[in-house]
């Protein structure tokens, strides 16, 4: 995997490194700046040192505006050159208690951008051992170009017996170690729940954006399956009348001349079928309008269905409704939208002579049954069955189940159980 440099992702996080370079830059310089006018200036070299220890915390600061993402070698480089950075400032400049601590603080900081926590403990492991080994060079008094690491003792403890010497510098060693790792272990909380928060909106963000499209994909999907179902409901029914129709005035053209009232009767049997197209026409559009509930109760709804469907079909209906409970808007417009697919699917296909209805509330469940003794049919073997899926989608979309059973000249069986917890008003 390539690394893909990209900028520093928090501003924030930026501006307290150049805080930390910031310090590190004044300890390098008050070295330079309190012996200018020292009778004993610092060597030449010694400025030089200067001058490359600058140069070093300039180009470690520079790295800090892009980071490295993708590449685990690549990120590993970049945070093993941090360190060599930090430890070039301190050979060069010295001054390693003042300089040091704040460069790898700098060095956490951008590991814990970088890696996951087994990554960020590592790096942090790696600063506190290294900022201990700076003690014991110190305390060695080693110095690799002939610049002390650290600060000379204080003149007091000098003349302390060796064994209580070297016991204090052994416990204010301990208590340096401990007080970084103190701050080594809060900045990594500090920039891991930085880092989690901003994890947190980037995934809330992605998902809203996710939702956004499927919104748009089922919207898209929901209008073309409308725009289907009402072709496929002009087809079979609308279709049906105008081509039944368009019969009976070939009829009634071919017997105009020769017999008049057959011409007579095929042509009222046009008329009849133009106003059976016009009133099919207008049940589908008012089967379309956005809220049949509105200012209106379930049960009334029902009752002018139940009435609308023996009026025009002739099939008698038994009904049964028994509900205790006064359920949701959209609950009641799920289960109108059943109820009357459902009809409209027996008045056009089943031929039944009874249709049998119930809706009641049995623990918390709103159960729907509806029964019919028509010529059936087999159910894996329905192409055109858009009315059927958009019932069953309506029953699952309120956490509900919709079983459809039935069998060639055995009629049909509809259950739909839909959970009234959440559903109720209140």
């Amino acid at each position: 995997m390539t690394a893909v440099w990209k900028k520093h992702p928090f501003r924030l996080l930026l501006y307290l490194e150049w805080v930390l370079l910031g310090i590190a830059l004044l300890a390098v310089l008050s070295s330079w700046l309190l012996h200018r006018h020292h009778p004993f200036p610092l060597p030449k070299f010694r400025i030089l040192f200067s001058f490359g220890a600058i140069v070093s915390l300039s180009i470690l600061g520079i790295m800090g505006l892009r980071l490295p993402f993708g590449s685990r070698l690549v990120q590993g480089l970049y945070i093993s050159l941090g360190f060599g950075l930090s430890w070039l400032t301190v050979v060069l400049a010295g001054r390693g208690m003042r300089v040091f601590p704040a460069l790898l603080l700098i060095v956490v900081i951008r590991a814990c951008l970088l890696f996951p926590w087994s990554g960020r403990i590592i790096v942090a492991v790696l600063s506190c051992a290294f900022f201990i080994l700076l003690q014991l060079l110190t305390w060695l008094r080693i110095s690799p170009l002939g610049i002390p690491l650290g600060r000379p003792l204080p003149r007091l403890p000098r003349h302390l017996p060796s064994e209580e010497l070297h016991s204090w510098l052994i416990g204010l060693m301990l208590n340096s170690a401990l007080l970084f790792g103190f701050v080594l272990a809060f900045v990594l909380l500090l920039v891991g729940a930085v880092v989690a928060e901003h994890q947190s909106r980037e995934k809330l963000a992605a998902a809203n954006r996710r939702l956004r499209s499927l919104a748009l994909t089922i919207e898209n999907q929901a209008t073309l399956q409308e725009r289907s179902r009402i072709a496929r409901e002009i087809h079979d029914s609308v279709g049906h009348y105008l081509t039944a129709q368009s019969i009976q005035l070939e009829n009634t053209e071919l017997f105009i001349s020769q017999d008049s009232d057959k011409a007579t009767y095929h042509l009222q049997k046009a008329r009849q079928l133009g106003k059976e197209a016009l009133q099919n026409v207008r049940n589908a559009v008012a089967r379309l309008r956005n809220n049949p509930l509105k200012a209106r109760s379930l049960d009334s709804l029902l009752q002018q269905l139940i009435a609308e469907f023996k009026r025009n079909t002739n099939i008698e209906l038994e009904a049964e409704v028994n509900l205790s409970t006064s359920l949701s808007a959209e609950m009641s417009l799920v289960l109108y939208r059943i109820i009357q697919e459902a009809l409209t699917n027996i008045s056009k296909h089943s031929q039944a002579t009874l249709v049998c209805l119930k809706l009641k509330e049995t623990e918390q469940i709103i159960q729907l049954t509806i029964d019919d003794n028509g010529r059936g049919f087999e159910p894996t073997a329905n192409t055109t069955g858009f009315g059927l899926q958009s019932m069953r989608e309506r029953t699952e979309a309120l956490n509900g189940n919709f079983r459809l059973t039935s069998n060639p000249q055995q009629g049909c069986h509809i259950k739909v159980e839909i959970p009234l917890l959440g559903m109720v008003e209140g």
